[in-house]
């Protein structure tokens, strides 16, 4: 297991919409968390992405009979596709939120360095449509409910990919017992991330149980990272990676 705990790479400005991204990620969930469990899992259930409720322009209530239980859906936003915005922004536990915020902290301010403020906001709310669209394409008739910014973050991770391969990140590495913090390159680190959630995604496949992650999202998010980078900067893209800028130093 790999845990990112900075990268060796910084910025020329100051990422204000990295930083505005993550404080609103944390103000929703401590609302969700104010209100309690079970208001909070009325939230997910209203504002998440049902890919039922997208291909069926339905907003699916009360309890949905799903793979030999049920599945309890709230009245949603109208029209129902406001779900694929809302849900960047829900997050079904602490750790959920908190990894999120950390990989897009760690990835997002040189993302948003190479495109700016305005391009940036664009940028991430496509890569999360990106995963919404291969979610619900891998299971279009699913009732079960996605949040959670990984997607839009997936994106990121595919345009630092490209972006900055030759970047160097201080990971904690657990391998069992062993512990260790060590300096990886950032190109290692996320193509086995993405491997990874290949694999799982693949594993996922017909499985009609309820919650987990949604390896989907992850897959199409990183994807639709790596075309958008290429189509809003694509010429900064090829000046960083052959030689341009401080895309890594000495640590």
């Amino acid at each position: 297991m790999f845990l990112p705990l900075k990268d060796i790479n910084p910025t020329e400005r100051v990422p204000i919409v990295t930083i505005l991204l993550i404080a609103a990620n944390v103000v929703v969930y401590f609302i969700q968390f104010a209100l309690g469990p079970g208001a909070s899992n009325a939230i997910i259930a209203a504002y998440g992405t049902t890919p039922f409720e997208i291909t069926h322009f339905s907003d699916l209530v009360g309890a949905v009979p799903f793979g030999g239980y049920s599945i309890v859906h709230y009245p949603g936003p109208h029209p129902i596709f406001l779900t694929l915005f809302t849900s960047m922004f829900i997050h079904a536990g602490f750790f959920h939120l908190a990894g999120n915020m950390l990989y897009l902290w760690i990835f997002g301010n040189n993302i948003e360095d190479i495109l700016g403020p305005f391009k940036f906001i664009v940028f991430y709310v496509l890569s999360g449509l990106f995963a919404s669209a291969l979610y619900i394409a891998s299971g279009p008739s699913s009732v079960i409910p996605a949040v959670g910014a990984s997607g839009a973050i997936s994106g990121v991770l595919g345009a630092y990919l490209i972006a900055y391969p030759r970047a160097r990140v201080l990971t904690l590495v657990f391998l069992g017992y062993f512990i260790r913090m060590m300096v990886i390159p950032a190109s290692f680190l996320i193509i086995f991330w993405f491997v990874m959630q290949l694999l799982f995604g693949l594993a996922s496949l017909g499985r009609t149980q309820a919650g987990g992650v949604a390896w989907f999202a992850h897959i199409g998010g990183f994807i639709g990272g790596i075309v958008l980078i290429y189509a809003m900067a694509g010429q900064t893209v090829q000046w960083l990676r052959h030689g341009g800028g401080s895309d890594f130093y000495d640590y």
